[in-house]
């Protein structure tokens, strides 16, 4: 049996829960599902299946995702993107530098700036890494209908949008 607080009950004590409808009641089920869910995800870091499996950590995998999706950039605007600091990205870019995963090019226009990309190794890298965790997602949502899936992604990206916004607002300088 798995520790109480690692429950997919609804309750966050983990019991039953109630038949309640207080907002008060589905906000304590929230942030305690959400806590619930940033341990699992953690602890398996939601890496996938088969080989591929917890060979990629979760800032790597959003990196080059973004590199991937919108192509060859700098660090300020890769961190912008991601809410975080340049630092922060560069320092989480290195080690892609370093395995082939990421090249950093000359700017187009401006010779001198630094630009990021991700390397034809780095495509196929994500590529085999996307399809590991493709593969665990069906597996965790066996037995949910494509209307179900398509309701959790938009209710996730939702949410997450929100925390992004949340964030955004709390880090921008005072108005004046």
């Amino acid at each position: 049996m798995p520790p109480q607080d690692m429950t997919t009950a609804a309750s966050p004590s983990g019991g039953a829960a109630p038949e309640s409808t207080e907002p008060e009641h589905v906000l304590d089920v929230l942030q305690h599902q959400v806590a619930v869910f940033a341990r699992r995800a953690e602890q398996t870091r939601l890496g996938g299946v088969g080989q591929v499996r917890n060979s990629m950590d979760r800032a790597a995998y959003l990196l080059l995702n973004r590199l991937d999706r919108e192509g060859p950039m700098g660090v300020k605007a890769l961190a912008a993107g991601m809410g975080i600091d340049s630092s922060t990205v560069t320092r989480q870019v290195a080690p892609l530098v370093d395995t082939g995963l990421v090249k950093r090019t000359s700017h187009p226009e401006d010779g001198r700036a630094v630009v990021l990309q991700l390397s034809p190794r780095g495509l196929a890298r994500l590529g085999e890494v996307r399809d590991s965790r493709r593969e665990l997602m069906t597996q965790v949502t066996d037995g949910w209908t494509a209307e179900e899936r398509e309701t959790f992604c938009a209710l996730l990206t939702r949410f997450n949008s929100a925390l992004a916004a949340r964030q955004a607002a709390h880090q921008a300088p005072p108005a004046g």
